[in-house]
């Protein structure tokens, strides 16, 4: 396989070093005010303290109540990083999708990916039990998300929908159908679980614990490291089947072993947050408006720009209705919504 296919894995990581590591900086300040801001506003020198304190007793000096500490390790903390895991999560399924199906519009969400990862989820949680313990949530989510993956390529073959705009229609067609039996599962579930179940579908970080986060870091570190690894095939996927065959990559083979990995990411995000959309479809749009099209750079950057964005969305749906937490769904289909069509007038002037 020729240099051009597969660049030197350091030669990636040094593309774009400044740029990452100035968004990366933004990343830890804004999980710090992210943290301070709620129903109830804690000073950011606090959310430092206690963060030194847990990471390294004695370091500081307690000068904070014992509820001001619960709130910032216990609740925030954990819900801040799992906002920064699934953002990063989707942000790399979108940017990955993107290119292997050379579709700007591919995002997880309007593929039918989120759909089926929520299908899986939610057959859990009402009707199969914790048969594997915690894995049970998020391995039925997965195989949702893989089911839905499939059905969305298979309705594509059979339909002879071979270009961009047609594969997302299979995959919003497939999405109803899929979201339609989530729904006879919620009406046939237990009764006292759906109020619960259905504030999930809308998208929620309030349940978020330390004990859980090792599930989406565990699948997001591999898979996100394998689909950056594959830069060079992506980029020349985004060139076309045809080029992408005459230099060597298997192309059915390759895209199936993409699909794959983002159903198994967004899978598993699904699982802990809920349906949460447009995150996959905007944020590699923006960042390649500031990195340009390699995808050595729009790959981490995407996942930089998601997390970003997931943890502020997730802040202002803390403090929109506050005491009461805004479903963060709502959030970012207003801001993904206004995105679509941005999105769309300015390919229209273009």
């Amino acid at each position: 396989m020729t240099e051009a296919v597969a660049p030197t894995f350091a030669r990636r990581i040094g593309t774009g070093t400044g740029i990452t590591l100035g968004v990366a900086a933004v990343l830890v300040l804004s999980i710090v005010l992210a943290v301070s801001v709620g129903a109830v506003a804690i000073p950011p020198d606090t959310v430092w303290g206690v963060a030194l304190e847990r990471l390294a007793p004695g370091l500081v000096m307690s000068d904070w109540s014992a509820g001001h500490e619960t709130i910032v390790w216990e609740i925030r903390f954990p819900r801040v990083i799992l906002a920064g895991l699934v953002g990063a999560g989707l942000g790399f399924v979108g940017a990955a999708l993107q290119a292997v199906t050379r579709n700007p519009l591919a995002d997880p969400h309007l593929l039918g990916i989120s759909s089926g990862g929520a299908f899986g989820a939610i057959a859990a949680l009402l009707h199969t039990g914790m048969f594997l313990g915690l894995l049970t949530v998020p391995l039925m989510a997965f195989g949702g998300a893989l089911l839905a993956t499939l059905l969305v390529l298979g309705v594509a073959r059979l339909a002879g929908a071979g270009s961009a705009d047609r594969l997302v229609l299979a995959g919003v067609a497939v999405s109803f159908i899929i979201m339609a039996g989530a729904n006879i599962l919620i009406f046939l579930g237990d009764p006292r679980a759906t109020h619960t179940v259905v504030f999930w579908m809308l998208g929620g970080l309030g349940l978020a614990q330390w004990s859980q986060l090792i599930w989406p870091l565990a699948v997001l570190v591999p898979c996100g490291l394998w689909l950056w690894a594959q830069a060079g095939r992506l980029n020349a996927m985004s060139l076309g089947d045809e080029t992408a065959a005459s230099l060597g990559i298997e192309v059915s083979r390759f895209r199936l072993t993409v699909f794959v990995a983002a159903a198994l990411i967004t899978g598993v995000m699904v699982a802990f947050s809920g349906l949460i959309g447009f995150v996959g479809l905007m944020m590699p749009h923006l960042v390649r408006l500031v990195v340009g099209g390699d995808n050595a750079r729009v790959m981490p950057a995407s996942a930089l720009a998601g997390a970003l964005f997931l943890i502020w969305a997730d802040a202002l749906a803390r403090v929109a209705v506050a005491p009461e937490d805004m479903p963060i769904g709502v959030v970012t289909g207003l801001v993904g919504g206004v995105f679509f069509i941005w999105m769309m007038a300015r390919r229209h002037q273009s």
